[in-house]
């Protein structure tokens, strides 16, 4: 196993083009979930250490801002085919550090290049404007420019296409990047350094630090060299970030926690939207802020549609991500596993009824049964907070007015899905939804070519589609005087 995976599981941070360790020495076990046992070590970085790799990028970005365009796209076309080589070696250092089923690891190291991709063919249409002047001797013009030093904080849900939504426009704008990996799957972002070097990446133009949160933290907030933040995290987090930050009024990207709805309607299409819930809830073990939260059925269809997705929910195989046929691997640790039991026992106190799954799984460690819960109302936590875990709390509606009410009862704007045959409905829905993403019949709508992103508190800006570079450019007007015309 290892012998594919040791070429990118890097035990050493990049800065400035050479692999090193903590200036203390002092290191960070990484766990394998689905096993409890020890992977390897990486550096516990620190304030200095982030320091030294801002200044790097720094450094780095007074040459790499000169490159062209063409230039930039054609190495990330490079990094696009060294992932895509390297597919399963990546995909099996995922699942060794994150647990989710190898085959969702390989889909995730795709989506990674595809991003990679995108953005190597949107780095070549960062356009500027000509505006017509309004006098007739002088010129107007806009042009685009790279914003300099980003950092960028990624957590472990993701681990590589996390960092592709943040690395891939940042490179493709002309940017220099400091990286912070999740200490719980930091190979998986170290292994992106591992695949610059490979490709002919200038150093220093990425640097990956691994360590204490609230040190590197700190100094990417308060070190005015870094010009913009990318976050992706919980809405806790992603505040503290943003109240930081502002004393160096930097640029900030925060996509942040999510609390998705999936509607369906008596007209939907019930085995369509028992396959979409299937994916849009188990996904990852229900560990992705666009996971469903909470469905919501019509009252005509509520019984059927609790019966099918109990009984597809309960033929999912929870097994090691390596071993084959896996659909579901653990929960990331223990903590997830408690979180997921006190949102249960929640709702069986206040009248929910667990119709299958509800307890941990037999092959015991962080592994838990899919669960769907019956007889959902607004008091249980889940109304409000993130499961982040293999429940499904289904709540009974009567009418449209009612679910889209229920469904926007939140602070939380990221993504929603709804389930309906009535083209009017499906409008009427769309549009009153306050969401940043909405899936119409579908349940898994995340592509390299449309924005990503919510409203409320689920963050500010867009990753993916044109959108995606924005945050990457600062704009300039350029006013041409005196010019005899």
């Amino acid at each position: 196993m290892l012998q594919k995976t040791s070429h990118f599981m890097r035990q050493a941070n990049l800065i400035d083009g050479e692999w090193v360790q903590a200036d203390s020495g002092a290191v960070i076990d990484v766990i394998n979930p689905a096993t409890g046992l020890k992977i390897g070590t990486v550096p516990k970085a620190g304030k200095a250490e982030t320091r030294r790799a801002i200044e790097a990028a720094d450094a780095a970005f007074k040459s790499f801002r000169k490159t062209s365009a063409l230039e930039r796209s054609k190495m990330l076309r490079k990094l696009h085919d060294a992932i895509m080589d390297n597919q399963d070696a990546l995909a099996e250092l995922l699942t060794m550090e994150q647990g989710k089923s190898l085959a969702e690891a390989k889909g995730e190291v795709g989506a990674s290049a595809a991003y990679v991709l995108w953005f190597a063919e949107e780095a070549r249409r960062t356009y500027g404007d000509v505006v017509p002047s309004p006098w007739a001797d002088r010129r107007v013009i806009v042009t685009k420019e790279p914003v300099g030093v980003i950092a960028a904080i990624t957590p472990w849900n993701f681990p590589s296409s996390m960092l592709a939504r943040k690395i891939a426009p940042a490179i493709a704008a002309g940017c220099t990047a400091v990286v912070k990996p999740a200490s719980q799957t930091p190979y998986s972002g170290l292994a992106w350094g591992a695949l610059c070097e490979e490709v002919g990446i200038p150093k220093g133009v990425v640097n990956i630090v691994t360590g204490s949160a609230g040190e590197i933290g700190d100094e990417i907030c308060s070190n005015p060299l870094v010009k913009k933040i990318t976050f992706t995290g919980s809405t806790e987090v992603g505040k503290i970030l943003i109240e930081k930050s502002a004393s160096t009024v930097k640029k900030v990207s925060m996509e942040l926690g999510g609390n998705a709805p999936f509607l369906i309607f008596d007209d939907a299409d019930i085995d369509r939207a028992v396959e979409g819930a299937i994916v849009a809830k188990y996904r990852n073990s229900g560990q992705t802020c666009v996971c469903t939260n909470r469905f919501f059925v019509q009252s005509g269809i509520y019984d059927r549609f609790v019966e099918k997705f109990a009984d597809a929910s309960k033929k999912l195989k929870v097994g090691p991500g390596l071993e084959d046929g896996t659909q579901q691997g653990p929960l990331i640790d223990d903590k997830a596993v408690e979180k997921v039991e006190e949102f249960i026992s929640d709702a069986q106190a206040k009248g929910g009824k667990v119709v299958t799954g509800g307890k941990r799984h037999e092959l015991g460690g962080s592994f838990f049964q899919p669960t769907v819960i019956s007889g959902a109302t607004p008091d249980m936590k889940f109304m409000k907070e993130e499961i982040f875990g293999p429940v499904a709390p289904v709540f009974r509606f009567e009418t449209e007015e009612e679910a889209v009410a229920l469904a926007n009862d939140t602070e939380f704007g990221l993504a929603c899905y709804f389930y309906t045959g009535d083209l009017g409905r499906a409008f009427r829905v769309m549009e009153g939804l306050k969401y940043g993403m909405v899936g119409i019949n579908e349940g898994l709508i995340t592509t390299p070519e449309a924005p990503f992103g919510g409203v409320k508190e689920s963050g500010i800006g867009r990753e993916g589609g044109h959108q995606g570079i924005e945050d990457y450019l600062d704009t300039k007007y350029v006013c041409i005087g005196g010019l005899g015309l």
